[in-house]
């Protein structure tokens, strides 16, 4: 058997025509230690069954000022012999607001309702079940979205109609609506069996690179500015334009681009004068009243005006920061600070486990000051825990030079324990400091750079690849170097408020409007002013509430008020689950008839239709995104250097190597980084009793590897969370398995009660 296997093996290696289709075959058939990923779509010999389900998705835009109302059509039809579940994964703005759905089968429309999430799962699951068509729209993220229908018939055409609002907030004049058009492949650790359910929908298939997708896509949007618009463009695809008058444009989709689903539409335009569509929007409900304020700030002004810049620069230097992602953090900072005006003060604040600050104050930016700012950076090799919390509180209790605009930077690849303590001190401290986030690394933890871009109010930044990193530098200097208003303050007089966001205004760093939203009680009437500094005089503008009507056609901001409060729970949520931040965001979801990761749309047809059984579950297979290569796909990455093929699946090889595994001669602990509560024996004693374990995840030995690991292990010993230092390349280990055996590993409970953080280098040889 094992000289057929080998036989087998070298035919694969030597032939190099393995298809991904069969790839994709021993994928869903490999045993249960296989990583929950997505595979290549390989169409079935079942002629009765239709498996590319999805005929057609639209959408219909009205942009009316600064707010989108989308219409997103789904086409369902069964060209097949058999009933159908089809299940479609599909991307959305993560400002999206989803406040309806109505599934339509011939003649009969029926509408959604929103309930919570393990409920509306449970009704289309025994609707499905009985027979019943149903449809059910679930959040996986606050970007993504599954949408399951249920016992499609054969020749069965059903509709799937879902509604959203977002609001298009411009910057620098340039109004930009984004409708997203695929969910890329998403790479996860997670054991297939042992995943919850609600990561399942990373298991999908996909086209390979370079095939149309498999649906007709159409878009048209209406734009009704409200003031002439001067330009109008979409830079993804081919569009016809129309005009009504000076203000309306009538968007509509080339014909060309019908096959064009495989990348996000963009479209972007500019209003005479660039100008931007300011003013008091007023919408009176039955039980509550809101209101959205965007008012225009002052124009950019020369850099002689700009009031004084205070620069804190806080850069993480712990251990999964080693290699390029600290070789981008000193480009980086080299090339803020060093454009500093003399006047700008700037301090550098570094940390690991703990910090060091460059002063206790800031300094001038002298050119003394810089060159010594550039060798405290410069000697950072990267090494130890991670502390972002404790950073955070030293750099903002530093003291701050009178009457300057301080702006906060921090520079981290996002691999920390952060406390939700973290969001509440930048949330509470937008009066104080500006805060931007710049994730920096080939796999950031964007969910936390997105989060404290959306706490503090400002725009997240991230370096993937190094060759990005020129561009994303300039981006992010032109936006922090000059504060067009800077100690703003919005006052409302007479005007009864209550739940406004934001809690206070941060500078504002382009010409882009500050925007206020809340609710409000009694009557329209009062005043709201914004004042401010800009450049050295004060500035102040004032809006009369009784000035605007309340109207109907404003009902969208209900939907935007709570989806901006949901997303600030989702944040911290998503740091540490709190049954009282869930209910929260289910009660939020059940009154505003929202879609959230608690809420689901579930719509039920009465009539039963398909009498015979269960129907077949068919998996819509969805394009690679534009430019992405079938590299991406799969879950035998990790093989490609063992052999010449470009991915051998691990279930053909998996017995083959086993006897690979047992030429490794060691396996060693070169290195740890001790921590407080914990010393460098007591970790050194844990591993060294498991790398005889460690030899399983060996794929094949020859030479030496290194690898480095950052390990977060909880006050009780238990380890928390496994990664590998950005940077690493391994050729023959198996680096999830590794991370999944050293989960398990028992450390001695920190007296303290602290959860510590230490990196250890391994060094595996033949």
């Amino acid at each position: 058997m094992k000289q057929l296997k080998r036989f087998l093996l070298s035919l694969i290696i030597t032939a190099f025509i393995l298809p991904f289709g069969a790839l994709a075959r021993a994928q869903e058939n490999e045993n249960s230690d296989r990583t929950l990923s997505p595979y290549f779509f390989v169409k079935s010999d079942d002629a009765g069954t239709d498996q590319l389900p999805l005929k057609a998705t639209s959408a219909k835009v009205n942009i009316a000022g600064v707010i989108a109302d989308v219409l997103v059509t789904q086409v369902y039809k069964n060209d097949g012999k058999k009933s159908l579940e089809a299940i479609y994964i599909f991307p959305a703005s993560t400002r999206a607001a989803v406040y309806g759905m109505t599934m339509t089968i011939g003649e009969r429309v029926i509408a959604a309702k929103i309930d919570k999430r393990d409920a509306a799962r449970k009704q289309y699951e025994q609707a499905r079940d009985s027979g019943r068509s149903a449809s059910l729209l679930e959040q996986q993220r606050p970007n993504v979205f599954q949408m399951n229908v249920a016992n499609i018939m054969p020749g069965d055409e059903i509709k799937v109609e879902l509604t959203y609002t977002e609001l298009l907030v411009p910057t620098d004049g340039i109004y930009e609506f984004v409708y997203p058009m695929v969910v890329g492949p998403r790479y996860t650790n997670q054991s297939k069996d042992n995943a919850p359910a609600s990561e399942h929908w990373v298991q999908n298939p996909y086209q390979h690179q370079g095939n149309a997708p498999s649906y007709f896509f159409d878009i048209n949007a209406t734009v009704s500015a409200g003031l002439p618009i001067q330009e109008l463009t979409c830079s993804s695809h081919k569009i016809k334009a129309k005009y009504d008058g000076l203000s309306i444009a009538r968007i509509a989709l080339d014909p060309a681009e019908t096959n064009g689903g495989n990348r996000d539409y963009i479209l972007r335009y500019r209003l005479a004068g660039n100008k931007i569509q300011s003013g008091l929007l007023l919408y009176e409900g039955e039980k509550e009243n809101f209101f959205l304020l965007m008012m225009q700030p002052p124009r950019r002004i020369s850099a002689a005006n700009i009031p004084g810049r205070e620069y804190i620069f806080i850069v993480d230097v712990s251990g999964s920061m080693y290699g390029f992602p600290l070789d981008i953090s000193k480009k980086l900072l080299k090339d803020l600070i060093s454009n500093l005006r003399a006047s700008d003060r700037f301090n550098v604040l570094l940390f690991a486990g703990g910090s060091s600050v460059l002063s206790e104050k800031s300094l001038p930016a002298t050119a003394d000051n810089i060159a010594s700012a550039i060798t405290f950076i410069e000697s950072q090799q990267g090494g130890g825990g991670t502390e972002l919390l404790p950073a955070l509180k030293r750099a903002l209790a530093l003291k701050r030079a009178e009457n300057f605009s301080r702006t906060v930077v921090i520079a981290t690849d996002g691999y920390v324990t952060v406390e939700e303590q973290a969001f509440d001190l930048i949330r509470n401290n937008l009066h104080d400091a500006n805060m931007f986030a710049l994730g920096i690394g080939s796999s950031v933890n964007r969910h936390l750079i997105e989060g404290m871009a959306h706490v503090g109010m400002g725009e997240p930044f991230v370096v993937a690849k190094p060759e990005e990193a020129s561009a994303v530098v300039q981006k992010c200097r032109a936006m922090i170097q000059s504060p067009v208003l800077t100690r703003g303050k919005v006052e409302f007089e007479g005007f009864d408020t209550y739940d406004v966001e934001p809690p206070s205004i941060p500078d504002v760093l382009a010409e882009r409007p500050v925007i206020v939203f809340g609710k409000w009680r009694g009557h329209a009437q009062g005043k709201i002013k914004l004042s401010g500094i800009t450049g050295e005089t004060a500035y102040s503008e004032t809006i009369k509430v009784t000035d605007t009507a309340p109207s109907n056609n404003n009902a969208a901001l209900r939907y935007l008020w709570a989806r901006h409060r949901i997303t600030l729970l989702s944040d911290y949520n998503m740091l540490r689950e709190d049954d009282k931040r869930v209910k929260e965001v289910t009660d939020f979801g059940l009154k505003y008839n929202l879609l959230t990761a608690y809420t689901s749309f579930v719509a039920i047809d009465n009539e039963v239709r398909n009498k015979d059984g269960k129907p077949t579950t068919v998996k819509q297979p969805l394009p690679l995104p534009q430019g992405v290569s079938d590299y991406a796909v799969g879950g035998c990455m990790a093989m490609q250097k063992v052999a010449s093929a470009p991915c051998l699946e691990r279930a053909v090889l998996k017995d083959e190597l086993k006897d690979k595994k047992s030429q490794a001669r060691t396996i060693r602990v070169e290195g740890i980084t001790a921590v407080k509560g914990m010393t460098e024996a007591d970790i050194r004693t844990v591993a060294e009793s498991h790398l005889d374990e460690l030899k399983d995840c060996v794929i094949a030995f020859g030479g030496k590897e290194k690898i480095t690991l950052f390990i977060a292990i909880n006050p009780d010993g238990t380890v928390k969370t496994v990664s590998i230092a950005t940077g690493t390349k391994t050729k023959n280990i198996d680096t999830q398995c590794l991370m999944k055996k050293m989960k398990t590993w028992q450390f001695p409970a920190n007296k303290k009660g602290n959860e510590v953080s230490t990196t250890i280098t391994l060094v595996f040889e033949s």
